[in-house]
């Protein structure tokens, strides 16, 4: 039985590489700020969880009251909410969200 020597490449990636800046400066500043999103989209997250809850609430109150799951009037509101604050993009981030937050209740 012979012994075969087996070689792994390694590559090193570099901040530039993972970046795409073609400077250190550059690359130092888009670290810096991909930190800074990844924590506000920690955040953001959170807070769609907290909406989610929050309208848990407010779906099992209307529907022990007799009423219907969701409430297309108030739909209607924050689509407008978020169209007017973001634009035509808002709406969809809107149905997004309204989509998320109608749950299993």
């Amino acid at each position: 039985m012979t012994a075969t020597a087996t070689t792994v490449e390694t590559t090193a990636v570099t901040t530039a590489d993972k970046t795409g800046a073609r400077t250190p400066e550059a690359a130092d500043l888009i670290e810096n700020a991909r930190e800074r999103i990844d924590t506000l989209d920690d955040r953001i997250i959170g807070l769609i969880q907290e909406r989610m809850a929050v309208s848990a609430v407010i779906q099992e109150a209307r529907i022990t009251s007799g009423g219907r799951r969701v409430n297309l009037s108030r739909e209607m509101e924050v689509l407008g909410h978020y169209r007017d604050a973001l634009g035509k993009p808002g709406t969809t981030l809107a149905m997004t969200l309204l989509e998320l937050c109608r749950g299993q209740v």
